[in-house]
């Protein structure tokens, strides 16, 4: 197994309000999580801090040995949590009033894999050499696709493509879509809208698929969004399979 996370604040931003983490419990399972946070005040990256360092402490701590049924269990009330711990943080600093953070993660056991999300930050795999993306972003303009007053094609330029109608901080209670993944996948790659909004795809995957290492491919994933505008922060967690899914 090899794994490799980076976050960069991107050539407009002033300061980085994503957070990224890649951490392994006793058992050599893998979480990997991406948070895109918002508000004024700095209160976007306290908000993404918030969720990325509560998961990864209490994925450590507590994650022993799940069934795939109890890790469901464990994201949706490590999110419910998370939330919480937001809402408890805007009430003590008024001034971060509108603070809240998407959430895209992913757990890697040797008997299952699922992904969560909250919000449009995104969650892929890598099968049979084709990248393939897991998780449904919460857009405004997603769901115009979904209900077909919008192509795919007109949502790319949408003027309210960047607006959220799901995200960790702005609603109680909160509700975290879980996927799970087949297990004859290769890669798991995790980014926030900074990457897919500046890449297509098919630029991601070519990366992916090249012979660099694999902190090599996420630096070029990261100078090619910043070559095009780097207009967003851009993170990303990434971890490589072995064939057996077990560690090397």
């Amino acid at each position: 197994m090899k794994s490799f996370c980076m976050t960069d604040t991107g050539k407009v931003r002033d300061h980085n309000e994503d957070s990224v983490i890649i951490v392994r419990n006793k058992d050599n399972d893998y979480l990997l999580a991406v948070a895109d946070g918002m508000g004024g005040h700095s209160a976007g990256e306290v908000a993404s801090s918030i969720a990325i360092s509560y998961l990864g402490k209490h994925f450590q701590e507590s994650f022993i040995g799940f069934s795939k049924e109890e890790a469901i269990d464990w994201l949706r009330t490590s999110a419910t949590e998370i939330n919480r711990m937001i809402y408890s943080y805007e009430g003590d600093h008024p001034e971060s009033k509108g603070m809240g953070s998407t959430l895209v993660v992913a757990i890697h056991t040797k008997d299952y894999i699922l992904f969560g999300n909250i919000g449009d930050s995104s969650g892929f795999v890598m099968k049979n050499k084709k990248l393939h993306k897991v998780t449904y972003d919460h857009t405004l303009v997603n769901l115009l696709v979904t209900a077909g007053e919008l192509t795919k094609e007109e949502a790319k330029n949408h003027p309210k493509k960047n607006v959220l109608m799901k995200a960790l901080g702005a609603s109680n209670p909160i509700d975290i879509d879980i996927f799970e993944v087949d297990m004859g996948v290769t890669d798991l790659f995790l980014c926030s809208d900074g990457l897919t909004n500046m890449l297509e795809e098919d630029q991601i995957q070519k990366v992916l698929l090249s012979d660099e290492l694999i902190e090599d491919k996420v630096n070029r994933l990261i100078a090619k969004a910043n070559n095009r505008g780097g207009l967003d922060n851009i993170s990303i967690a990434y971890l490589i399979r072995d064939k057996e899914g077990e560690e090397e």
